[in-house]
């Protein structure tokens, strides 16, 4: 869980450079997608190896760099990310109700 402080310490380390000026949300979202990649990148060519153990500190390292960008993303939006994650949740609870999506992988689409 994202504490308060935790998030309000990345605006802080933000706001100490400057840097707001630079954080438009299309720059943020590039950068979002960047750092996705580069967390994608630790599973590239991995074969059948789908264990995080031994990438642990290269998995850290990238999602908090996703995370630090999605706090910057929220916070030149104006939206509060508690907020947007329970709407998410509770939209996704009624796209993916328990008795039909239970143990499958299957788009809400083709629930039946």
């Amino acid at each position: 869980m994202l504490r308060e402080e935790t998030i309000q310490r990345v605006l802080k380390f933000r706001d100490d450079r400057d840097w707001r000026q630079f954080h438009t949300p299309k720059d943020l979202a590039i950068s979002m997608s960047l750092e996705a990649a580069e967390l994608l990148e630790v599973f590239q060519w991995s074969g059948t190896d789908l264990e995080c153990t031994a990438k642990q500190a290269s998995i850290r390292e990238e999602l908090a760099d996703v995370l630090s960008y999605c706090i910057l993303m929220a916070d030149v939006c104006g939206l509060d990310l508690d907020e947007i994650m329970n709407e998410k949740v509770t939209k996704n609870e009624r796209k993916y109700p328990v008795e039909k999506s239970r143990g499958t992988a299957a788009k809400y689409t083709k629930l039946d």
